[in-house]
């Protein structure tokens, strides 16, 4: 039976981007124009209007959000509805004036990702970005909502846990409390992109992701993430870790399966609809298109009905068995 039509959604606001992570397709593909690359107002008005029950939007795929030309009257459009719009951002965009524009917009809530607490480690990453930049801009953030006596965007930082990174959790706990952000989420790599692994595509990421993924009990990791929700105790940060992800002795890996194609879809800037965003790539699993029909007809139509069927059985889509959130260590 097909799900009423979604109460979540996630629109990939702007596919362009500013910056070159390595864990991120954005790296291994050509780039895109910021016009060219971001979703028009009129389609995306248009979609959030046909979804009456609509209560939480994340505006955000793989491009930067603070990119999207129409990123201040997507979120006014958004809040004026009444429902609850964010987005992550890799805020090196995020200056005093931009701050103060999401505030008034009515953001509800804004992620910032952080993936180090040095320079040296956190640039290795996000290539293109600066430590310090990032560092003033959240900062600013922080005391642009002081000043207006603003409780919205609840704040937090999102770490992708990895290798080279995770060494350093325990010390940036102690910069975010520093900086004023209330709360912390620890992620691991989303993909292991296993179902492309002769394509050349995604060679180079799905290396990268083999090598530095976190998605197996490890005691060192685990005694390092004890630390950081020790610290997290001491300044008071809210700190959210991957499920397991710290239980060493866990007697048995987290059951699979995944509801997200029921509750929530994921919408291109270009018009087409996937079941989600921890695919990352037009090429993958394309449910549908708004272009050609409303994103009511998608929703409901044969490719949806037939991706949600096949959810439930015991040889579920092959782009899902890679999912970090479909095996339960996201």
């Amino acid at each position: 039976m097909t799900p009423p039509l979604p109460r979540e959604l996630q629109v990939e606001v702007t596919g362009a981007c500013n910056l070159r992570c390595r864990m991120c397709l954005v790296r291994y593909r050509p780039a895109l124009e910021r016009m060219e690359g971001s979703l028009p107002f009129e389609t995306f008005r248009r979609v959030v209007d046909e979804l009456p029950a609509l209560s939480k939007l994340t505006l955000q795929g793989l491009g930067e959000p603070l990119l999207a030309p129409d990123l201040f009257r997507m979120v006014e459009h958004a809040a004026a509805r009444g429902i609850r719009v964010g987005f992550n951002t890799n805020a090196t965009l995020l200056t005093r004036a931009t701050a103060a524009r999401l505030v008034d917009a009515g953001l509800d809530w804004l992620h910032i990702s952080l993936d180090g607490a040095t320079p040296e480690t956190y640039e290795s990453i996000r290539d293109g970005a600066r430590f310090r930049r990032v560092a003033r801009n959240v900062a600013g953030l922080v005391e642009v909502m002081r000043e207006r006596g603003a409780e919205r965007p609840r704040l937090a930082v999102v770490f992708v846990a990895m290798r080279r990174n995770v060494g350093e959790l325990p010390a940036l706990v102690r910069l975010v409390a520093a900086w004023g952000v209330p709360a912390l989420r620890v992620q691991n790599l989303s993909h292991s992109f296993d179902d492309r692994a002769s394509d050349p595509a995604y060679g180079e990421i799905g290396a990268f992701t083999a090598a530095e993924a976190l998605w197996e009990a490890d005691p060192e990791v685990s005694a390092i993430l004890a630390e950081a929700r020790r610290v997290a105790g001491e300044t008071g940060v809210a700190l959210r870790l991957p499920d397991g992800a710290d239980d060493a002795e866990a007697a048995a890996p987290p059951a699979a399966g995944c509801d997200w194609p029921w509750r929530s879809a994921y919408l291109r800037h270009d018009g087409l609809v996937q079941p989600c965003c921890m695919l990352m790539g037009e090429d993958r699993a394309v449910l549908g298109d708004i272009r050609e029909a409303g994103f009511a007809a998608v929703w409901r139509g044969d490719r949806y009905e037939s991706f949600r069927a096949a959810l439930l059985t015991e040889s579920p889509p092959e782009v899902c068995r890679g999912c970090s959130m479909y095996r339960g260590v996201f």
